[in-house]
């Protein structure tokens, strides 16, 4: 099975040198909400928590990267799929825990998370929006594609939306649909150039990225569903 990676990081890596790879945190809602998915920055921009505003609107005026993505149709329980949104550290215990090869992701508190490599990569979101059913995340940190390739500044705001249908009255299960959308800069003259060179590839290994993304958390919300005596064990706390 293909490794479950970091959305964060397959972005900024589909911008650097064309790989692709996941990862995510919401936190309370911070704007009021909204029906559906906001489709344009300016809409984006609204939900936005007024600190970050001015950071995200710098890149959804002039991104690198554009990407929309959707996830096939699945069925899981809303506090479960909402839980793994808030938790993407654990949502990557619990691949781990099937066997599944899954990157490292640290939960840095007050709704902070991080990833790094060996190569110099690293990356820290966190929440800065949220509407019904649909979270707004700010990606910050840099990107190393290789040893020969110097480090490239990145900056990322990603829109997801995961509208689902009505809870079954036994089960309380319901059907998700989820999409996503991504804004992607490269702060510097390295990371520009390389999706220029990339042509049509950069964008595509980027769509592909945001699709394994929404996978990571539907993966498990749906295994869930499938097997419920599962929830416990794959979604524990480590033991320390």
């Amino acid at each position: 099975m293909v490794p479950i990676r970091s959305w964060w990081l397959g972005s900024a890596l589909a911008v650097a040198s064309g790989l692709s790879a996941v990862a995510v945190e919401p936190k309370p809602l911070l704007a009021p909400a909204v029906a559906v998915a906001p489709a344009k920055p300016k809409a984006v921009l609204d939900l936005v928590e007024e600190k970050y505003r001015d950071a995200v609107a710098g890149i959804l005026q002039a991104p690198t990267i554009t990407v929309k993505a959707s996830d096939l149709e699945f069925v899981a329980h809303p506090n479960v799929y909402d839980w793994l949104l808030a938790h993407p550290d654990r949502t990557t215990l619990a691949w781990k825990r099937l066997k599944v090869p899954s990157v490292d992701i640290t939960d840095l508190g007050r709704g902070q998370f991080f990833w790094s490599d060996e190569s110099g990569s690293e990356l820290t979101w966190q929440t800065v929006g949220k509407f019904e059913n649909g979270v707004i995340w700010y990606a910050t940190g840099k990107v190393k594609p290789s040893v020969l390739l110097p480090s490239v500044p990145v900056k990322a705001v990603a829109v997801l939306h995961a509208p689902r249908g009505p809870q079954d009255k036994v089960t309380g299960d319901a059907t998700f649909k989820p999409k996503v959308q991504v804004y992607l800069l490269a702060e510097s003259r390295v990371g520009a150039g390389l999706v220029k060179m990339m042509g049509p590839s950069g964008p595509k290994m980027a769509e592909e990225g945001a699709e394994q993304f929404l996978f990571f958390f539907s993966g498990i919300a749906g295994y869930i569903q499938r097997k419920p005596e599962q929830l416990e064990v794959l979604l524990a706390p480590t033991k320390k």
